[in-house]
């Protein structure tokens, strides 16, 4: 097999947990094949470079080395594509202890207010 679609090949390696997440993705344009967006059924070849935006993950650049038809374990995936990902920046580690008065009671709404801000929520 050359050729597959594109929805179906980024279900295969792991990257969507079901087909129909991979074609919401490919719907919001959260996919790019060799730098142009991709519809569902786009075909994918060995040698395309595939851009998936994650909502709440971020984005993966991954290089397919195989066409894969149905999912499969993940053992099995990891050779049907090259990651291409740059490592996420350190995360800074911000440690923020709110301290009240002992015995001063419920935390009124403006304190709470000032907390939250203070943690960054």
């Amino acid at each position: 097999m050359s050729e597959g679609r594109v929805d179906s090949w980024i279900w295969a390696i792991r990257i969507a947990k079901t087909r129909s997440a991979a074609t919401a993705l490919c719907k919001a344009g959260h996919v790019r094949v060799n730098g142009d967006r991709a519809k569902p059924a786009q075909a994918v070849k060995i040698g395309d470079e595939v851009r998936v935006f994650v909502p709440g993950v971020g984005e993966r650049i991954v290089e397919v080395r195989a066409i894969l038809a149905k999912r499969v374990s993940a053992a099995l995936a990891a050779p049907a594509y090259l990651d291409h990902t740059p490592p996420p920046p350190p995360r800074e580690e911000r440690v923020f202890v709110a301290e009240r008065d002992r015995g001063a009671g419920r935390p009124t709404k403006r304190d709470r207010r000032d907390i939250e801000k203070l943690r960054g929520y």
